[in-house]
């Protein structure tokens, strides 16, 4: 079993350049499915839910090849159309495939998925936007199969209003309208810029899709796409470059993160000014300086919220940067219920914070000390390694494989910005 070591209070400085997006890329490789073609993808992470992405598609009769951070996928042989529940206990997103496989083999049979335990995370919105596309749909004891009715004339044009905003449910409706003929609007759908990726890998196709990052998106589907080679190149990850800023802030110094996208970071860097860090955009919002060399204080309260607002999943990474800040900090979440999991962890940093609902409270404190702990879910893990750099003395963080769903690599990626961190067996 491996641990992350880490021996805070040392300043980070240095430059990085921010790995490739794995919400913009996973449903990018389940689209891969759409084109009978051979698809290409570039700033492909290295991460556990590509892997499973990877073995995935493999299952399903594609063929892949990874080259570095660029990967080949050949979906022309696909001949299956259901997904094993191993691989859907795997990881929360698999639930994707759902859309693409249904769009190109006109049935689908999976699990519910897995991944961190957040809260309930329901497939009730996936499931209704496939039934206005004529899916019969049979959910019970775990299991989804779907079959399309494709010769109801009566669905020649659809619209598909999303009551509230889902990433998922919106990357599934868009999936399987692109290969169902006829116009589908999407009203409410998600905003994220991953879902601007994936419609312009979507163009990149050949289909005509247009909308995503505003209130509507309209497709106008076709029976078949056979693109031959497309290549397409991911976003940077927001998250990632969130996180990083954020541990720069906990620990102090000054870095630069490379190829990034500072405009899809505006609440978390806006945040990150209010406590006392100086951050310069640079190369046309490409490049963010951060420097930190003065002691924090407290950030008006922080409300999670859907894109454009601050994101749920850079929540956790922040709120190790104020785990020092003078003052209170409050955070507001209003995504998932269990998100503040890795608080529990944070106290025996000797952090001292509590909830209420869906309020935690920070009161800065004017040390932490190392500790034991352990990752109880992708973001919050990243918090705690966070949180140790700025701390005095050793940490020791396990349970990695949650990190290692979102992160390629944290402990080089930390050790270039200057950090005394080392992956160890144990």
């Amino acid at each position: 079993m491996e641990q992350l070591r880490i021996r805070g209070g040392r300043k980070l400085n240095g430059s990085l350049s921010v790995q490739g997006a794995k919400n913009s890329v996973l449903p990018i490789m389940a689209a891969s499915l759409l084109n009978r073609g051979i698809t290409i993808i570039h700033n492909c992470p290295k991460l556990r839910d590509v892997d499973v992405s990877i073995r995935i598609l493999e299952y399903l009769g594609c063929r892949t090849q990874r080259d570095g951070n660029r990967v080949m996928i050949d979906s022309g042989g696909m001949n299956r159309s259901d997904i094993p529940d191993k691989l859907m206990r795997e990881m929360r997103s698999s639930v994707v495939f759902l859309g693409a496989i249904l769009a190109r083999a006109g049935r689908a049979s999976l699990s519910m998925p897995g991944g961190c335990e957040l809260g309930p995370r329901p497939v009730d919105l996936h499931l209704s936007a496939i039934r206005e596309f004529g899916g019969d749909v049979e959910d019970s004891s775990g299991q989804i199969s779907v079959k399309l009715n494709r010769s109801c004339d009566a669905l020649a044009s659809r619209h598909i209003a999303f009551p509230i905003s889902s990433v998922g449910a919106t990357e599934n409706a868009m999936l399987l309208a692109c290969l169902t003929p006829g116009t589908t609007s999407i009203t409410n759908p998600a905003r994220e810029p991953e879902i601007s990726d994936l419609q312009g890998f979507l163009r990149k196709l050949g289909i005509r899709i247009s909308g995503a990052g505003t209130g509507i998106i309209t497709i106008e589907g076709q029976p078949e796409i056979d693109s031959g080679l497309v290549e397409h190149r991911i976003i940077p990850d927001r998250i990632v470059t969130a996180t990083y800023l954020s541990a720069a802030a906990s620990a102090g110094g000054h870095i630069e993160l490379t190829d990034v996208n500072a405009e899809h970071l505006e609440p978390v860097i806006g945040s990150l000014r209010e406590m006392g860090c100086e951050i310069e955009i640079k190369r046309g919002g490409g490049s963010i300086e951060i420097t930190r060399s003065r002691p924090l204080h407290a950030a008006r309260p922080i409300s999670t919220k859907p894109y454009p607002g601050f994101p749920t999943d850079a929540q956790p990474p922040l709120m190790a940067a104020c785990l020092m800040a003078q003052g209170t900090t409050v955070f507001i979440e209003n995504i998932f219920e269990n998100r503040y999991r890795h608080l529990d962890e944070f106290k025996r940093l000797g952090a001292d914070v509590f909830t209420e609902g869906k309020i935690a409270i920070i009161c800065g404190v004017s040390r932490l000390t190392g500790a034991e702990m352990q990752a109880t879910d992708l973001r919050g893990g990243a918090a705690l390694v966070a949180a140790a750099l700025g701390a005095e003395g050793e940490s020791n963080v396990g349970i990695l494989h949650h990190i290692e769903r979102g992160y390629e690599r944290i402990d080089l990626a930390l050790k270039a910005l200057g950090a005394d961190i080392e992956l160890v067996d144990v």
